[in-house]
């Protein structure tokens, strides 16, 4: 049975970890799972390479790319449109890597609705006030831009129930097996193996 890969998007509160998450899943198993890059028009940063952070496109480019629905989701932010090239992720996951894309709640939606047997996780702390204790600990942001990033976390959490699992990031290492367990169990989903089963049944019956 060749291993086709999922689409797996992960989003969550700004201080749940995500990215600490991502980094640590790649790093563990490298070859199962690929980090999706982005494409963008702003200007790469010392020691940023092409294809490596970012698939640095000038705004003809970028437009050309919309226009011609190379983008699985894009946005645009300060003056920058940044976006998800279509080709990298069916490549990836034709390979039978799964593919992440770390983002936020519309942008996950859109992505769903394009790409229905996407698996979308959402990462919490296992508590508001941990949450909040852990954007106060970082020491790089006013109190204003804390409470802003609280209220914004009430809004995300309207939106959870349309995520498939919640990964509760209380301990690092528990919560990075758990979510190399649930991607591992979703391969085995009867919905993702119908080819599969036909086979099967082509093959009792003699055909």
């Amino acid at each position: 049975m060749n291993r086709q890969g999922i689409l797996i998007v992960v989003s969550g509160f700004s201080g749940s970890g995500k990215g600490t998450i991502m980094k640590e899943l790649i790093r563990r198993y490298d070859d199962n799972y690929a980090l999706s890059v982005s494409a963008t028009t702003r200007q790469p940063r010392e020691g940023e390479a092409d294809g490596r952070e970012y698939f640095f496109k000038t705004r003809e480019e970028f437009e050309k790319m919309i226009a011609k629905e190379e983008l699985i989701e894009y946005a645009r932010y300060v003056n920058n449109y940044y976006g998800t090239p279509k080709a990298y992720v069916e490549e990836q996951l034709a390979a039978g890597r799964d593919v992440i894309l770390e983002i936020e709640l519309q942008g996950a939606l859109k992505i769903k609705e394009k790409f229905p047997q996407a698996l979308l996780l959402f990462v919490t702390p296992p508590s508001v006030n941990e949450l909040k204790r852990r954007l106060i600990s970082r020491g790089t942001e006013s109190e204003e831009v804390i409470e802003q990033r609280m209220k914004r976390a009430s809004e995300e959490a309207e939106g959870m129930e349309a995520y498939d699992y919640y990964v509760v990031n209380d301990v690092l290492d528990t919560c990075v097996e758990d979510v190399h367990r649930i991607i591992c169990a979703e391969h085995g989903r009867s919905m993702r193996n119908r080819e599969f089963a036909e086979m099967i049944k082509k093959e009792l019956k003699g055909e």
